[in-house]
């Protein structure tokens, strides 16, 4: 924000998107207080009809000016003060008229929404070209230690990581611990600060199922129909069924990816969820040979995820804190360190792919018997050769090649589908990681990396 500030020096607008509840109207808040001699917040969800129609005409932009200081008692001075849009999108004309106000240059100006882009937010308005975007995620692991007081941790694992060196057994278990309490808690502001204040875990997830009850009224209101309530709700029962994608024939009946591609777009403007797409060319320009009708969905964020897959059950009946908490998760809950890792890859950047393919070279499995066979990997055999098919959980830009990313719930260091991936695509990779529960161990072209490190890819 400070960069816009201070390279833009009034040329654009900035306009922050995020998912309710993840903080913009906080942060904006907070950055005009510090930055600015003066400004003025106009929440346009409680914003008067007489507030919304001044920007109907913007002939006279003193008289906007003027009733804007008349109504929020605020002086404004030229170059010295900013005006916040909080939830543009619920004032459309406002919006559009970021044009005529980022040419008058008195003020600085920063939008603060959330499903932006969708028709009825965008309909018979010219969108500005004025507008530099930031996203907003909800907290990474680094943003959750701040607010525990904990500044040191995440700069010395960062140190170890780019040295390539372990973090010792007792330090790894308890950073792991660490990494689940974020996991559970999620880095959603509000119910960030229920834990700080309660150490409660039950006040949390009430907290967090306030938010989802919020996303499920936003949803009904975009879209009557339920469908993007539907697609929403059946996200960990996706996953957990480990197939290679988001079936919406199991959710919808009678639709297919291809017919509910507008409900996906609305709820990816939503940002409450982030999808990854199957590559169909696992190569540095992935995005060239995205199947947009292969897909992954996963929430956003991961505390929201566990109060989400739980939901049917009241918190006193369910145990799913503590089991995380203490590494005692279920095989079949694996899923939920598969959302981490992509919202920890998604929050530092990276836009989400995956590969599955088949792979007729079996060698690793055929006689091991020691050898754990992945979940995501089928063995089929005909007329005695043995195929298999293979499912790389993540793939990640890496200059001109690409890093392929296996995710394992345990200290497992199984890893066929890398191996079978590396065979296929030698010559793409720039190094294969597996993302697991131990420490940090390096074998060549091969790191393992504690789930703890993420987000250093």
């Amino acid at each position: 924000m400070l960069n816009w500030k201070n390279s833009s020096n009034g040329k654009t607008a900035l306009l922050i998107e995020g998912p309710r509840r993840v903080g913009k109207s906080t942060i904006v808040k907070e950055f005009a207080q510090k930055e600015y001699e003066s400004y003025i917040l106009v929440d346009f969800y409680t914003a008067s009809p007489e507030i919304k129609e001044l920007f109907e005409d913007l002939s006279d932009l003193n008289y906007i000016f003027l009733q804007l200081q008349l109504a929020y008692k605020t002086s404004l001075k030229e170059r010295k003060s900013c005006i916040i849009f909080d939830e543009v999108q619920l004032c459309p004309k406002a919006r559009q008229a970021i044009k005529a106000l980022v040419s008058d240059g008195r003020y600085d100006y920063i939008e603060t929404g959330s499903l932006i882009s969708i028709h009825k937010n965008v309909k018979n308005i010219l969108i500005p070209s004025e507008e530099r975007k930031l996203k907003m995620h909800p907290m990474d692991y680094e943003e959750f230690k701040w607010a525990l007081g904990d500044n040191t941790t995440i700069p010395l694992l960062k140190k170890l990581y780019d040295s390539k060196k372990p973090i010792g057994q007792a330090a790894c278990r308890k950073m792991l611990r660490d990494f689940r309490l974020y996991m559970l808690v999620g880095g959603m502001p509000q119910a960030v600060e229920s834990y700080i204040e309660t150490n409660d875990f039950s006040v949390v997830d009430r907290v967090k199922r306030d938010i989802l009850s919020l996303y499920e009224d936003d949803f009904r209101k975009i879209d009557p129909t339920g469908k993007i309530s539907a697609i929403f709700d059946s996200i960990p029962a996706q996953l957990m069924s480990n197939t290679s994608r988001y079936h919406v024939s199991s959710v919808l009946a009678g639709n297919r990816a291809n017919t509910v591609l507008e409900q996906l777009a609305q709820l990816e403007d939503s940002g409450t969820v982030l999808i990854s797409h199957h590559t169909n060319d696992p190569n540095s320009g992935m995005a060239q040979h995205k199947d947009l009708s292969k897909f992954k969905l996963f929430l956003a964020d991961t505390g929201l995820f566990v109060t989400l897959a739980f939901k049917d059950k009241s918190f006193t009946s369910n145990d799913i804190y503590m089991r995380l908490l203490n590494d005692k998760l279920q095989a079949n809950l694996g899923y939920v360190y598969e959302n981490i890792v992509a919202q920890t890859l998604s929050t530092h950047g990276h836009e989400l792919y995956y590969h599955t393919f088949m792979d007729g070279d079996a060698r690793l499995i055929a006689d091991d018997t020691n050898v754990e066979i992945d979940n995501h990997d089928n063995c089929n055999n005909h007329n005695n050769h043995s195929t298999r098919s293979y499912e790389v959980d993540f793939l990640i830009a890496d200059k001109n090649k690409i890093v392929p990313i296996e995710v394992k719930s345990s200290g497992y260091k199984t890893h066929a589908s890398l191996d079978a991936f590396a065979r296929k695509f030698s010559s793409r990779i720039a190094r294969e990681i597996l993302i697991y529960t131990k420490d940090y161990q390096h074998n060549g072209m091969l790191e393992y990396i504690p789930i703890v490190m993420t987000e250093f890819l």
